[in-house]
């Protein structure tokens, strides 16, 4: 079995790739992959595209562009959700799912919510009137060296920095920092959290261990920020990538609870809650 926390370990965004190209065997398993059927913790649906610009049309080309944060990309993967509630949570949790496993083909990708000149890729993607496209990803072979520009996006955003754990993981009281032998076998769901990908490598999640040894999501929102892009709320989507990190790695340790609503109602100033991680079933 692979281990979900060393994929989730290895992952980085890689922005300039190899001009390589992916033999079909790879490209038919990245076209699987997007065509499986998507569901997230809130039943929202998202749908995936493998997007080739070798089969665009040469005007149409150059109308796509990632604002020169990518380089030499040829495939992309596109997400669509259709609006709702919680859509953009159920977007990256399984839009993350799908990276995971482009990544376990050895492959890279990197998340782009704010850096992509989306009405081109929307008509690419040919949504609905209710659809938003909130994410993409390039994919393909991280090229040999990386170039000056990925260093400074990388340098700028604070991207090999992570929070450390007395600020994003609590007990009950949500003040107390949560110790790493308190988290039993949920110790490396946390650290799998703790390493997500996050816009500007914000990390909004924060997480709250109650006295049933349940686990409660909550978003540390900066308000200005995620309304910078209207209804596409990218600390929404980041919050559905730490439910897919912690699911992944909670499953594989062998604990079978799953994400449901159930507000403990614990009144964290400055925390919006968004789920928790209780016994019995997926969320209602």
């Amino acid at each position: 079995m692979i281990n979900a926390l060393e994929i989730i370990q290895k992952r980085t965004s890689v922005r300039t790739y190899s001009l390589r190209p992916l033999n079909d065997r790879l490209k038919a398993e990245l076209e699987k992959i997007c065509g499986e059927n998507q569901s997230g913790p809130f039943q929202n649906s998202p749908r995936f595209q493998l997007l080739d610009l070798g089969e665009i049309g040469r005007e149409e080309l150059r109308k796509l562009g990632t604002y020169g944060v990518i380089k030499g990309a040829q495939l992309y993967i596109l997400g669509a959700v259709r609006e709702g509630k919680y859509c953009l949570e159920d977007l990256g949790y399984s839009m993350e799912n799908v990276i995971l496993k482009a990544i376990r083909l050895g492959l890279g990708t990197c998340w782009l919510a704010g850096t992509f000149k989306r009405g081109s890729f929307a008509r690419q993607m040919h949504l609905s009137k209710d659809e938003l496209l909130p994410a993409i990803t390039p994919v393909g072979y991280p090229a040999e060296h990386n170039t000056t520009v990925n260093g400074l996006i990388r340098l700028s955003v604070g991207a090999n920095r992570r929070k450390p754990w007395e600020e994003l993981f609590f007990n009950a009281d949500g003040k107390t920092p949560l110790d790493k032998e308190q988290a039993g076998s949920y110790r490396d769901a946390l650290e799998a959290v703790r390493l997500g990908p996050s816009a500007t490598n914000r990390q909004p999640w924060r997480l709250v261990k109650d006295q049933k040894d349940q686990y409660h999501l909550y978003l540390k929102e900066n308000r200005l920020y995620n309304k910078l892009l209207g209804k596409i709320r990218i600390q929404n989507i980041d919050m559905g990538i730490a439910m897919c990190h912690f699911e992944l790695v909670a499953r594989q340790r062998g604990n079978k609870e799953c994400w449901q609503q159930a507000d403990p109602n614990l009144h964290l100033h400055g925390l919006k809650y968004i789920a928790s991680w209780l016994h019995n079933g997926y969320i209602k």
